[in-house]
């Protein structure tokens, strides 16, 4: 492998795909970043096995390869860099990543690409384009409400309900209730229900920062994987399974008293 792309783009990439980095984890290879060329690109990839990001930056490809290396050295090694030209090679053996820049030069230590941990396929049998201002208004008005212990696993996460036109969103955690709901450009192809992890919609949240360009979003055939899909940016998630309480029942249809409270006072 042989690969030059910009310290600034290399940092923005790993920063962006080192949030789904496992921590805790007891496969060595969860602690690290997929590097690989792809069709003339550097893609960058970090999973914590639940979540998983994988990142597509500018680069010149001089010869295809890919490696794994630990994240956090490799992050940090590339943020301290001068922003200038990097140069990444691989050793004879391909287990180690040789770095150069400017007149600096590292070898980190990394694994065999092929142990690295496969990103689930998602079938997108069922894909939907959202607006990226009105999903973030959405998660913004329902993340806060979801449990944040797991003694109930379906209270972690964001259900989410497509059905026609709208897609709604709710979320809680035994004392709280947030629903909010969106009004699609589409009709869904089919009605469906799922429970995304709300670690997984935060995520999406901070890639959605600086997006402006609809985001597509698709689930596969067991509703078990989610797929987020940006301008270079993916993200895997892996669905709660269970049921989520039927919320609409808790939601009076008629109020007898009903108040108008100015929100900047809070």
């Amino acid at each position: 492998m042989k690969i030059s792309c910009l310290q600034e783009n290399l940092a923005k990439g790993l920063s962006i795909v080192g949030r789904a980095v496992g921590t805790r984890s007891t496969l060595p290879q969860a602690s690290h970043i997929l590097l690989a060329s792809d069709e003339g690109r550097l893609k960058l990839v970090g999973t914590n096995l639940e979540i998983a990001i994988t990142c597509w930056t500018g680069a010149q490809v001089e010869e295809e390869g890919a490696i794994t290396v630990p994240a956090r050295l490799l992050t940090d090694f590339v943020t301290s860099l001068p922003n200038e030209r990097i140069d990444l090679s691989l050793a004879s053996r391909g287990r180690q990543l040789n770095l150069k820049c400017a007149r600096i030069e590292a070898s980190i230590a990394g694994m065999d690409a092929a142990d690295f941990p496969p990103v689930p396929p998602v079938d997108e049998g069922f894909l939907l384009k959202l607006d990226c201002g009105a999903l973030r208004t959405g998660v913004e008005h329902v993340e806060f409400a979801a449990a944040a212990d797991d003694t109930r696993p379906v209270l972690t996460g964001i259900h989410t309900l497509l059905d026609n036109s709208e897609l709604t969103m709710a979320a809680a955690d035994g004392f709280r209730l947030a629903v909010y709901k969106v009004v699609l450009d589409q009709e869904v192809p089919e009605k469906g229900e799922v429970i995304i992890p709300a670690r997984a919609v935060r995520e999406l949240m901070r890639l959605l920062a600086e997006e402006e360009e609809p985001v597509e979003m698709s689930f596969n055939a067991a509703r078990s994987q989610v797929l987020f899909r940006l301008k270079s940016v993916e993200m895997v998630a892996t669905l709660i399974q269970g049921t989520f309480p039927n919320y609409s029942q808790l939601i009076p249809s008629s109020y007898t008293t009903r108040a108008l409270i100015d929100m900047r006072q809070f």
